[in-house]
């Protein structure tokens, strides 16, 4: 436990601080954000030559096009929108347990939720804080990953010890308020027995108000805060993987070579003159440096006739071949999809009328990913729920500590629904009414459905009929 009257205990919180501000991990963070935001390490190119000293310098009256083509956030997307763009299930035999659930974790939960996917596929990483607000309701809050430092208590990252977080704030001097606002850095250290703030001022913690708190909550007939502290610090950790590596690591050379390209490309075709390059005969030649500059500035070359002969005027026809950017363009695109694990939409298989097995074998590699992450989800989850059973407890809606609850996550896979449904068609009297209409693409409330169905078939038992 972190003592802040302790000088060795601040000591520390700082130089972890200065270690993760400088470290590879936060700076793989920012690039993967950076990039999904398109902001690409292309925006800042410029042209070169080399000059007459023989270092280069800039040329900044040539064509300098700049094209993203984002294959990267599209990869993001896809992955996040596949295992995280439906509503989550949530399955107990206890049926008001699961509906407590399922009023705690509403739509808005679950787009907090799907933003936390795309943080855990940009750093690696993504941060749920459950916490109560100022009125004693059970809140959720997303941290940046890039803000978060974790103290890991295990080998495994399974169990924090701690976390500081580090983040801006602005603040409006109330001399001018019409001036820009400075950006405020402050420091909050989460541990189990509750919050320390601070602000990081001339490289030294100074304690702010509240300089500690509980994590509490606020009892149902009295507006006093009462303290209660969870097993486990709030803080709930979303993986992508394992090994906490963002995608980012797996496509950035890729996704920075496709820019190249393109951008390449773009100025082939603007740079008009330098289609022709004209060959100057019997005139004055120059130094080699000299010579590859103005190649480059003029499209012109001047060179000396060796036979006496008089001068003359030649051109040179450099034609920019499009088939070959097409070609690389597409290979680029497509090592973007298998190092991401993604899958092609253009996918020659989903031609004609494409089966299902088909379809199943495009997805393969996004499936195989997702199973992954779902097991780390999975797991934050269970942290979750624990969390969530206390609270409960707490408020005094029940001790559900002991019952078993079952997260589903219903992926976004595309299917051929006239297979689908001719097979349901074929499974009736070998499988039970409930898990035929479970499975029909048409259905999304099996149990609504099989209601409807039975008051079809008895119109004399439905509540509108005249006979009821």
């Amino acid at each position: 436990m972190l003592d802040f009257n302790n000088p060795l205990d601040v000591d520390f919180v700082l130089s972890e601080i200065h270690r993760f501000h400088l470290s590879p991990k936060k700076k793989a963070m920012l690039d993967g954000n950076r990039y999904y935001l398109g902001r690409h390490d292309i925006t800042s190119r410029k042209r070169f030559v080399i000059g007459e000293d023989g270092n280069q310098q800039e040329l900044a009256h040539l064509p300098n096009n700049i094209i993203i083509n984002n294959q990267y956030k599209k990869m993001v997307d896809q992955k996040n929108n596949y295992l995280l763009g439906h509503p989550l299930s949530i399955a107990s035999d206890n049926n008001r347990y699961a509906n407590l659930l399922n009023h705690i974790m509403n739509k808005k939960f679950l787009r907090l939720l799907k933003n936390i996917g795309e943080d855990s596929l940009n750093c690696g990483i993504g941060w749920l804080f459950t916490h109560y607000d100022s009125f004693g309701t059970l809140s959720f809050k997303r941290f940046h990953p890039f803000e978060v430092i974790p103290g890991w208590r295990d080998a495994e990252h399974s169990v924090l010890d701690y976390a500081i977080r580090v983040y801006h704030a602005p603040s409006y001097p109330q001399s001018s308020p019409c001036s820009p606002p400075d950006l405020i850095q402050f420091v909050e250290v989460y541990q189990s027995n509750g919050i320390s703030y601070f602000q990081l001022l001339h490289d030294s913690l100074v304690p702010i108000h509240p300089f500690h708190q509980n994590y509490f909550s606020i009892s149902h007939d009295s507006s006093s805060p009462i303290p209660y502290n969870w097993n486990s610090i709030p803080l709930i950790p979303f993986k992508y993987n394992a090994k906490e590596i963002p995608l980012i690591n797996m496509l950035k050379s890729l996704q920075d070579a496709l820019n190249l390209i393109l951008s390449n490309f773009q100025n082939q075709m603007e740079e008009d003159p330098r289609n022709s390059i004209l060959v100057l005969v019997n005139y004055d030649g120059q130094n080699l440096a000299e010579f590859r500059k103005n190649l480059a500035t003029y499209g012109a070359v001047k060179v000396r006739s060796s036979d006496g002969s008089h001068g003359d005027v030649k051109s040179l026809q450099v034609e920019v071949n499009s088939t070959n950017y097409k070609t690389i363009i597409s290979i680029f695109k497509k090592a973007i999809i298998e190092n991401a694990m993604g899958y092609d939409a253009s996918d020659n298989r989903l031609s004609g009328n494409p089966n299902q097995m088909n379809i199943r074998s495009m997805y393969s590699d996004v499936d195989l990913d997702a199973n992954s992450m779902e097991t780390e989800f999975q797991a934050s989850f269970q942290d979750l729920i624990s969390l969530l059973d206390a609270h409960l407890f707490n408020a005094q809606l029940g001790d559900f500590f002991l019952e078993d609850s079952n997260i589903i996550f219903n992926r976004d896979i595309l299917i051929n629904e006239s297979e689908v449904i001719s097979n349901c068609i074929k499974s009736i009297d070998i499988l039970s009414d409930k898990t035929i209409v479970a499975h029909h693409p048409w259905v999304s409330d099996p149990h609504a459905e099989l209601h409807k169905l039975h008051a079809q078939s008895n119109p004399s038992q439905a509540p509108n009929s005249p006979q009821s």
